[in-house]
């Protein structure tokens, strides 16, 4: 097939940057959505009644340049400036999230506090030799009492693993990169401030930029300047399977529309950020077998959100919470009013989402609608911020494949994949966080997006996609930062304690 015809699996931020910035170019393009009528992935904006709400919440901040610029050009008016504020919950009493020394100390009482000064002496004079988990390797940082408080509970919810079978070496080499250990570390134990010019901890950041209408707004107006460029942006249509002519150089996508018909679109090159798994396993020619084993190994970790609509009585402004504390289920609540006012149409209503890790048809995952609300009313007044007599209306939004899971086998069987991708397919890429199996955020996403572009319209791999870190920015071979990853760009990931 002559030219530079491209197919694109999924409507997410990566899949409409690399529409958005080919359209410019000139190149055709058909993106190819599932969802039937929301693009933006995980970073769409769901509605409920006029409610407004934001998937697993996204701040609107990178340190890449590249990636602002192109925010600022898809909604040059629409983007608020808010600021952050997030708190952590533990038995009882909300801590300010960076965490501040005087009232971490206070709120934690005398007892407690010297309690986990004594505990951090201990183990400090009397480490526990050679640590194999991530329970005794923070332990031998903060000690025993500050791990449990603040990195047990939220961690086990989030992965669906006890601290004590994640392997030590993730923590060693991931911990001092997470705001939470940094947090813990500079208001417990205090550091000398960073000088300026100084590296930004991402996490941390004051304030954050905000699309009016929720991260989707963002996506509807890409997607919407992808139509008026030519684009072809296909909804409520699921990938079957991908398959490539070597002869004739050209892929042809087969999709299945909510009716059943079935439909061919042929192309070029082929970007996906659609599940890796899925996609390996879809290839025509097959993989090597070896390689479909390895797909089918790589496994996801979903997670819904509990909806609640409720009396606004002013109890709390943050953007969201973390629950650290195990007598509830919920990881985390947003108050969607926070991000931002315009996502709540009744300036006396609020509007909470109650965020749930589980996996796909567990029993969190099947509950019905109604279940999960009620549970979402109690957990709610359980923590205390709202009285579930002051909830009026509910819903439940469930995402599948949100986090790709970082077994230990992970890196192998993503590694297999690559290789033989890169090596019987030039012109597969792959980009985002499913169609990558890393979990990043959404600037990364766009960044691997914007470098695949380069590398099509250049007429080969000039970038390594496999490269670009957590920040969104791409490192050459042997730059600080990829020789950590020995190269490949693979996050360094919880691992299940070795035998």
């Amino acid at each position: 097939m002559s030219g530079k015809t491209v197919a694109i699996i999924g409507a997410g931020p990566a899949g409409l940057t690399a529409a958005y910035l080919l359209c410019k170019e000139g190149v055709p393009v058909t993106v190819i959505e599932a969802d039937p009528e929301l693009v933006g992935g995980i970073a769409r904006t769901a509605r409920y009644k006029g409610y407004h709400f934001d998937i697993g919440g996204h701040r609107f901040f990178s340190k890449s340049k590249e990636v602002e610029d192109l925010w600022t050009e898809l909604l040059p008016g629409d983007l608020l400036e808010r600021p952050r504020s997030s708190r952590i919950f533990y038995r009882g009493k909300f801590f300010s999230y960076p965490l501040r020394a005087v009232e971490a100390l206070l709120k934690l009482g005398i007892v407690e506090s010297a309690l986990c000064v004594l505990s951090y002496l201990k183990a400090r004079l009397f480490p526990v030799r050679n640590p194999r988990s991530v329970e005794d390797w923070v332990s031998n940082q903060f000690g025993r009492r500050l791990f449990g408080i603040f990195f047990r509970t939220y961690t086990e919810k989030v992965w669906g693993m006890s601290c004590k079978e994640i392997s030590a070496d993730w923590a060693a080499q991931r911990i001092k990169g997470l705001a939470l250990g940094s947090a813990i570390a500079n208001a417990l134990f205090p550091r000398r401030k960073p000088k300026r010019g100084a590296a930004v901890i991402k996490s941390l950041i004051e304030s954050f930029r905000y699309p009016r209408k929720g991260p989707g707004m963002m996506w509807e107006a890409c997607a919407r300047r992808v139509r008026e460029m030519g684009g072809r942006v296909r909804m409520g249509e699921k990938v079957l399977g991908c398959a490539f002519d070597a002869g004739r150089r050209e892929w042809t996508l087969t999709h299945v529309d909510r009716s059943g018909v079935r439909h061919q679109t042929q192309a070029a090159h082929v970007i996906s950020s659609a599940p890796l798994r899925d996609l390996a396993i879809g290839l025509t020619p097959s993989l090597e077998e070896n390689t479909r084993a390895a797909a089918a190994r790589l496994r996801y970790r979903d997670f819904l959100t509990v909806v609640l609509i409720l009396k606004d009585r002013g109890v709390f402004d943050d953007n969201w919470i973390y629950i650290h504390d195990p007598g509830v289920r919920v990881g985390r609540v947003q108050n969607f009013k926070s991000w931002s006012p315009e996502m709540v149409p009744d300036a006396a209503m609020t509007c909470y989402g109650l965020e749930y890790f589980c996996f796909e048809g567990d029993g969190m995952w099947s509950m019905s609608d109604a279940d999960l609300v009620e549970l979402g009313k109690r957990e709610l007044q359980q923590i205390g911020l709202a009285s579930a007599a002051d909830v009026v209306d509910g819903c439940v939004v469930r995402q599948p494949k949100a986090y790709p899971v970082y077994d230990d086998g992970y890196a192998r069987n993503v590694e297999t994949i690559r290789r033989e991708i890169e090596a019987r397919f030039p012109t597969l890429h792959l980009v985002g966080r499913n169609g990558m199996h890393k979990y990043n955020n959404q600037d990364h996403a766009m960044m691997t997006a914007m470098l695949c572009v380069k590398n099509i319209l250049a007429g080969g791999p000039v970038y390594d996609l496999w490269r670009v870190n957590e920040d969104a920015e791409y490192h050459e071979a042997g730059d600080r930062g990829a020789q950590g990853q020995g190269g490949t760009g693979l996050r360094v990931v919880p691992q299940r304690v070795s035998a």
